[in-house]
């Protein structure tokens, strides 16, 4: 599975911004996609994930309410959406996918997710 991030860049405080990633590779999609960011000098961190089947979805609570996880399953893509950011929302962010049923329980961990994109850059100016 190949993934392919796409949207980041630089946005004033309080404005959205919309990050989408692309899977391809497998003709099946993944079942679970996820968004996980790095902020500078800092771990990466979960952001927001969401299953292929159900659409069950899944928020840190540092993002819960601002931003919205969705995917195209015909297109294998996943979306997020992010609205009134924050300059604490300045990170690299990465999407990640995992083809096998990944657990709620375990739907926060890096280590679910075996394909990881190459990281976009989001910063937020204040």
């Amino acid at each position: 599975v190949q993934l392919q991030a796409s949207g980041g860049g630089l946005v004033q405080a309080g404005g959205p911004l919309r990050l989408s990633c692309a899977a391809s590779g497998r003709t099946s999609g993944p079942s679970t996609m996820a968004w996980f960011r790095q902020p500078p000098g800092k771990e990466r961190e979960f952001v927001a994930a969401i299953r292929r089947y159900g659409g069950n979805t899944l928020y840190a609570d540092s993002v819960k309410g601002r931003f919205t996880i969705s995917r195209d399953n015909a297109k294998n893509t996943v979306h997020l959406q992010m609205s009134s950011l924050e300059p604490e929302d300045t990170a690299v962010y990465y999407c990640a996918a995992a083809e096998s049923h990944v657990i709620l329980s375990s739907m926060r961990s890096a280590t679910s997710y075996p394909y990881w994109g190459q990281g976009t850059l989001v910063t937020v100016s204040s």
